[in-house]
């Protein structure tokens, strides 16, 4: 049995998906542990989330860096510190540079509310929702220089059902992120260790 794969979590919101992600370890539906949650958003509930589960958490305000470089580069130390094997952009509203980029090549992945290459960047729902589409869905997807442009790793459909609001969309989006995202992550910790 190898050691457990320790993924940090970015988020800049409520958190949802790290919850989901943090339970399905808790009932052992994933073999590793979030190391560490890091936010962009010092007002995040994400934060309190993760401190309630007694995780570390490395905030930060863009604001008051020089550059995206220089607090990218604080966020490698900290990655490295607690010895992060995957990133897992769950709700992180900013694009990676290549300062995290190059050291997790291939091990940053992110949760999208649309069926990518549709619907890419912000608000994914309200724009499907917007275009009256009948299909829309979840990808995840690792992460590249490009806003929601990296290789595909899953998919699932979400139908848009006649009489539903955008709220109804969201909340059905959401349902299936909370279980694809876990079971996306467990399987790519499943591929690394038959590496």
């Amino acid at each position: 049995m190898s050691a457990l794969n320790k993924l940090a979590v970015f988020a800049s919101g409520t958190g949802s998906n790290f919850e989901a992600i943090e339970k399905a370890i808790r009932e052992g539906q994933v073999n590793a542990e979030i190391a560490l949650v890091v936010s962009d958003k010092p007002e995040a509930k994400v934060i309190d989330k993760a401190k309630s589960a007694g995780i570390p958490t490395f905030v930060f305000d863009p604001k008051g860096y020089s550059s995206k470089q220089v607090f990218e580069q604080e966020i490698v130390e900290a990655l490295h510190k607690e010895k992060v094997d995957w990133i897992i952009l769950a709700g992180y509203m900013r694009l990676v540079g290549d300062t995290l980029l190059t050291p997790y090549e291939g091990r940053i992945i992110n949760i999208h509310p649309s069926l990518l290459p549709a619907f890419k960047g912000l608000d994914a729902v309200g724009q499907a929702f917007d275009a009256g589409v009948k299909v829309t869905g979840v990808t995840i997807h690792f992460v590249d220089k490009g806003m929601d442009t990296g290789r595909i790793i899953a998919q699932e459909a979400v139908y848009v059902k006649d009489g539903m609001s955008k709220p109804d969309l969201e909340y059905e989006i959401q349902k299936v992120e909370h279980l694809l995202y876990p079971n996306t992550i467990q399987q790519l910790i499943n591929r690394g260790n038959q590496a």
